[in-house]
This record gives C-alpha cells, sequence and structure tokens, in this order.
C-alpha cells in the first residue's frame, strides 16, 4: 500500500479532514498525508501520500499549480474570500474589460506576495488564522511568489472568472484582494478550484463520498516527475539503495550542477531514491525500500 492518491476536496471541508475520510479505505496503521492545504472554501485536487510516499510529499508541494477562480470586485473581506466578513463597496464603479486585463497582468511574474491574516502561515508560533479568529491583528510579510499565467475567461460585473498558474506558496485570495485594489474598487475570492498540481489533474481525481470499488495507487515515480531522472546500473543501485553515494558517469551529469536534485529510477522505470549530484556523484538523502 505505498503510492499516491488524486481526491477532488468538496468544499466546507479541511485538508485534514479528507485525509481522515479516506484514511477510513485502508488498514488500520497505514501512513497517510496530504501535500498541502487546501482552503476549506477551495476545491478540487488534493494530493494524498499513501504509506512510503509520505516521504515524498514536499516533492509534490513544490510542484507549479492551476486554479480556477472567480473573483467578486467590489468588496472586500477579513479573510480574502466569501468566508469572511464581507464589506461592499456600494460606490466602486466597474471597470472597463481592457483596464481589468492591464492589472492582471501585472501579477505575471515573480512578485511580493502579502499572505492573507487568515492563513495557516506561522506568526511567533501561532497559525495566523488562529491569532485572527481572537481578534488580533495580523501583519504578515511580503514574501516572492511565481505566478506564470493569469487567463481572464468571463468579466461580468462584478464577477471575474480567472485560470491561474502558479508556483508553490501562491495565494490566490491574494491576488483577488490585490487587484481589487489596484483596480480601486476591492476585491474577494468568490470561488476557487485546483485544477491541478504537478502531472495530477483534476480530471483523474476521486470523489471521497465512497470508497472506490477498485483503489488503484499511483507510482511513487509521479512524485517527483519534475526532477531530472538518472537510471543507474545494478551495482550502482544496490549502493544507493544502502543509502551510499556514486560516482555519476560524465555523460549522465551534462546539464546538472553540484546541489541539483535528482530522481534514480531503475529499469521498469520504477523510484529507487531521491538525492543530489555531489562533486561527480549522486548522494541519496531518500532511498525508497524494495
Amino acid at each position: 500500500m505505498n503510492g499516491l492518491l488524486v481526491i477532488d476536496k468538496p468544499r466546507g471541508m479541511t485538508s485534514r479532514d479528507a485525509v481522515n475520510r479516506v484514511q477510513k479505505w485502508f488498514p488500520r496503521g497505514t501512513k497517510i498525508g496530504h501535500t498541502g492545504t487546501l482552503d476549506p472554501l477551495a476545491t478540487g485536487v488534493l494530493v494524498i501520500c499513501i504509506g512510503t510516499a509520505t516521504r515524498l510529499a514536499e516533492y509534490v508541494q513544490a510542484m507549479g499549480k492551476s486554479y480556477a477562480s472567480r473573483f467578486r470586485l467590489g468588496a472586500t473581506s477579513t479573510s480574502d474570500d466569501a468566508e469572511g466578513v464581507v464589506t461592499e463597496r456600494p460606490d466602486a464603479v466597474a471597470p472597463s474589460r481592457e483596464s481589468l486585463e492591464a492589472v492582471l497582468a501585472t501579477f505575471v511574474g515573480t512578485i511580493p506576495q502579502v499572505p492573507p491574516a487568515v492563513s495557516a502561515l506561522k506568526v511567533n508560533g501561532e497559525r495566523a488564522y488562529e491569532l485572527a479568529r481572537r481578534g488580533r491583528n495580523v501583519e504578515l510579510a511580503a514574501r516572492p511568489v511565481r505566478i506564470d499565467a493569469i487567463r481572464l475567461r468571463e468579466y461580468d460585473w462584478p464577477f471575474v472568472d480567472v485560470e491561474v498558474d502558479c508556483g508553490r506558496g501562491t495565494y490566490i485570495r491574494s491576488i483577488a484582494r490585490d487587484v481589487g485594489e489596484k483596480l480601486g474598487v476591492g476585491g474577494l475570492v468568490e470561488q476557487l478550484r485546483r485544477t491541478r498540481v504537478g502531472p495530477f489533474s483534476v480530471a483523474e481525481a476521486l470523489s471521497i463520498d465512497e470508497r472506490p470499488a477498485e483503489l488503484r495507487l499511483l507510482p511513487l515515480s509521479l512524485a517527483v516527475s519534475e526532477l531530472p531522472v538518472v537510471r543507474l546500473g545494478d551495482d550502482d543501485r544496490r549502493r544507493v539503495r544502502h543509502g551510499q553515494a556514486v560516482r555519476l558517469p560524465t555523460s549522465m551529469r551534462t546539464g546538472l550542477v553540484p546541489g541539483a536534485e535528482v530522481a534514480v529510477l531503475d529499469e521498469a522505470g520504477e523510484l529507487v531514491a531521491v538525492g543530489e549530484v555531489d562533486r561527480g556523484g549522486f548522494k541519496p538523502r531518500v532511498v525508497l525500500p524494495v
């Protein structure tokens, strides 16, 4: 029972609640964990790690993501989404589609982003949302995030439907808030759906309402599908499985810099280990059991 499971998280459920429900599908004691929190408001792709796959969660977390979201302009929220305390701006004037597209374009690239005050980030050891619920003033510092694309799909004031491709740690709620601020009308997220995490899409996601008749886990290698791959001979694979560093032929090191992470696969395409290039060799960091 080692592998990956892609589920379609429903609205109103935390990621932890979703994991707890999936846990009932497996024998008692099976290790299970998710690979990145989705807000209760959000639906869509949540990748679940089963068994030894839990050791690879960080690689899935680092993958690019895609979202489909509906922004609501002309209002602000304490949580930057529709589940917070919403304040209407009745004097807000609807911007033109051209103005909206121009503002959206300014968010593409690596930009500084202030996370929502109601987020899971920690402030002095406490979750920001816990402080906010107690009425504490939460100030979070801006962090660099990568936004690869924002596509405007529909605009019917006050609603804006967009698709966003982005890197790890990007808050769609913050984009809605900041777009609204730049337009001078305020903004929040009305709906949010994660449609993709790396190679995992919502099209293959399972409902968690009931256990599938046939539960097939995806291979561990998909968790590191964004890493360069090397294939070693039998002797070197055995050394790697014992946690030993091995030399890499010059042909394998082409394009790899010291410190670069790579995945080692066997001839069948099964994941053997993940590690880094070190002084012309490979040093394993995560070794998977046979």
